[in-house]
């Protein structure tokens, strides 16, 4: 039977139920976001609830995958459905922070239309959507992805994952805490900084002490 991924870090915090924020990590593929939820699973305590991938669910389960339009389309409708159902999950335990791979509007960048027509499909308003999260990390996507954990359901070039990264960015860009871990840095010190930012979301009863990771990322930036 499968449960909720949580954090496996000790906390002192007794609490049961928390006013959960909602932390979408996104990017392109490629950018390093599989060890990042990897890391945040070993540092952070039992109140943050780690989301798996939707598109991830949806492919991984033998939806097929396609590229005509229509079939595109029928994914992305999979995806966003599968994403609002994990996050209603998550948000009924009431942890402290609930730390999504890929959030809703990434789907935009992926999208065979208009934004206004993917806005249109899903009954939704952009102010509305980006209000949901609390808020956006995102993990740039590297020149050269070499050494980066291969996915079985990635097949896009470096190049394709380049341009991915761009037009997520801009789905996202409206929202008022986009906050960049640039490409420009090693993979360790963007390790480290993306676990610094979702840290900074923790509430005071479940911040945790992150011992041994002291490299100094990159300088905040909104993109």
């Amino acid at each position: 039977m499968s449960s909720l991924a949580t954090g496996s870090h000790a906390c002192k915090c007794s609490k049961t139920r928390h006013t959960p924020k909602i932390v979408v990590l996104t990017g392109g593929p490629g950018g390093g976001k599989t060890a990042i939820l990897e890391m945040a699973r070993r540092y952070f305590c039992r109140h943050v609830v780690l989301l798996p991938e939707s598109a991830s669910i949806i492919f991984g389960g033998g939806f097929p995958r396609l590229d005509t339009p229509e079939a595109v389309r029928a994914a992305q409708r999979s995806i966003f459905a599968v994403q609002r159902e994990l996050e209603r999950v998550a948000l009924d335990v009431k942890p402290a922070v609930i730390l999504c791979d890929r959030g809703s509007l990434d789907g935009v960048a992926y999208w065979p239309g208009t934004r206004r027509n993917f806005c249109e499909q899903f009954g939704i308003r952009i102010e509305e959507e980006l209000a949901r999260y609390d808020a956006v990390i995102h993990v740039e996507v590297p020149a050269s992805a070499s050494g980066y954990e291969k996915n079985r359901i990635r097949r896009e070039s470096v190049a394709q994952a380049r341009a991915l990264d761009r037009r997520i960015a801009r789905s996202w860009s409206a929202h008022p805490r986009q906050m960049l871990v640039s490409a420009q840095a090693g993979f360790l010190d963007k390790l480290a900084y993306a676990i610094e930012l979702i840290g900074g979301e923790l509430p005071e009863c479940c911040a945790t002490q992150l011992h041994g990771l002291g490299a100094n990322g990159p300088a905040l930036s909104k993109s």
